[in-house]
């Protein structure tokens, strides 16, 4: 349970638990359900709004929640991270923008075209639409798994997933992923098309990391988990279009 305190404390606002606890190792695994809860909780949400509003807005604020619940902390990471690797800065450049607090002009841009993309994707949804707004977001968070796995920390000094980079990651450290997996085959072929694509862009992300820079940071990850996540809202909702 402490563990599990943990990961929730790390990735959202949630005030459960003791403050400050810090379980690097033990909280791993708990990336995935946390994003269940976060999934949850909008699922709540969005089912009350859905008596109040129109779909496109509803929408909206379940994005807007969302972002609420997480404080913000994997658009801080999106939002450094494509101030970065996007232009033609080297390894230690790309570093030094990253960990610099300010928000630069492509920084912000890529923000915008994520929430715009996860809204269209949550507005669109209608077949199984309560258990994609719960298993996305598991999916999106356990996609840090594989960064922590796969690559290198690329800040040997310390930063904020320093931590967790301490040891190498086990397989069964990817066990809390097996539920929003198993959860998909109640999709039918929709949840064929959503492990497909979140394989697909977690390996062409992470072959892009090691390509750009030859490791990964905390920003680095967020970003991959708002990517993720505005993709695979994306997708099913494609998918649907083609049926």
């Amino acid at each position: 349970m402490k563990s599990l305190i943990a990961a929730i404390q790390f990735l959202t606002i949630l005030p459960l638990g003791k403050p400050k606890i810090f379980d690097p190792k033990g909280m791993i695994p708990f990336f995935p359900i946390v994003g269940l809860i976060l999934g949850g909780l909008v699922l709540i949400f969005d089912r009350a709004a859905m008596r109040l509003w129109s779909e496109p807005v509803v929408a909206m604020l379940d994005v807007i929640l969302l972002v609420v619940l997480t404080g913000a902390f994997h658009l801080d990471g999106l939002g450094d991270a494509a101030d970065g690797l996007l232009g033609h800065r080297s390894k230690e450049e790309a570093l030094a923008v990253m960990k610099d607090s300010r928000i630069g002009v492509m920084g912000l841009v890529v923000i915008v075209c994520g929430l715009s993309i996860k809204w269209c994707g949550i507005m669109e949804l209608h077949a199984h639409r309560s258990l994609l707004l719960v298993i996305i977001p598991a999916y999106a968070r356990g996609s840090i798994l594989f960064g922590i796995r796969f690559l290198k920390y690329g800040r040997p000094e310390g930063g904020t997933g320093h931590d967790l980079f301490s040891d190498s990651l086990k397989i069964s450290t990817f066990w809390g992923l097996l539920i929003p997996v198993a959860l998909s085959f109640l999709l039918g072929w929709r949840g064929v098309l959503l492990n497909l694509t979140f394989i697909i862009i977690t390996a062409a992300i992470l072959l892009y990391y090691k390509k750009r820079i030859g490791c990964i940071t905390g920003d680095m990850l967020g970003a991959m988990t708002e990517v993720l996540e505005s993709t695979l809202f994306l997708m099913v909702i494609a998918g649907s279009a083609l049926c």
